[in-house]
Parts: C-alpha cells; structure tokens; sequence
C-alpha cells in the first residue's frame, strides 16, 4: 500500500455509494421499460398539464408582474435560509454563555448577534416596503 492509496481511502465509501446509486437507477430504468406498459394511442400521447387539456398557445406572453412576484419570492426565501445558520449559532452562543471569535481578534456575544438580525430584518423590510410602493403586488 502506498502513500497515494491512503490519501482516496476516506473517498472510497462515497464511490460505493455513487456507484451503487448508479447502478440502481439503471436497473430500475431498465426495468420499467422492459417490463412496463406500453399503451400508445391519442389520448396517451395528448399534451397533460395537470389534469386538465391544453387551451391555446403555449408561447402566449405573460404580464411582467407574474415574473416580478416569482422573483421577490425567490429573494425573500432565499434570505430566510440565511436565518437558519444565525439560529445555530445564536443558540450556540445564548444558551451555553459561548462566544464567537471575531476575525480582528474580539468576540460575538448574543447582544451583536441579536443586532446583526435586527439590521438583517430591518434590510428585508427595506426591501418589502419598496416593492409594496412601487406597486407589485397590485394585481388589478
């Protein structure tokens, strides 16, 4: 054994399962197209969108604020993930009385913590206020 195997030993178990991943989807694949049914006919191979048949073009244009509402939804879901690491370590810090290292050499005691999150929602909140004025979410 050399030194080189030693290094893709702790990568091994994650190619077995990538490995045996693959395999599976294959077989699975595989089966269902062998020992599926295979029923052809205009009904089957008619366009479906969720139960109901398809009326009109499928390149119609929509109305910008359709794109404009997914957009701040994506933005305001994402920042909350953003909470969900603060809470960890808020929880951390304000439960045990532990605290966070700082790069410049000070510490994060939960008194920052809690002001890092104020400013945070105080930002979301920015952000909501201005959409709201601007009209987005009037739907008329």
């Amino acid at each position: 054994m050399t030194m080189h195997d030693g290094a893709i030993e702790p990568y091994r178990s994650i190619g077995i399962v990538i490995g045996a991943i693959v395999l599976i989807s294959a077989v699975i694949l595989v089966l269902a197209h062998t020992i599926g049914p295979k029923r052809k006919g205009p009904v089957k191979d008619g366009t479906y969108e969720s139960g109901m048949p398809a009326i009109g073009d499928a390149r119609q244009r929509f109305n910008v604020r359709f794109y404009l509402v997914a957009m701040l939804f994506l933005l305001f879901d994402v920042e909350v993930v953003f909470l969900w690491p603060w809470g960890r370590v808020f929880s951390r810090v304000a439960g045990g009385g532990a605290v966070l290292p700082m790069p410049d050499g000070a510490v994060a005691d939960k008194t920052f913590l809690l002001l890092e999150i104020v400013v945070f929602g105080v930002i979301l909140m920015v952000g909501y206020v201005y959409a709201w004025r601007k009209g987005v979410f009037q739907w008329d």
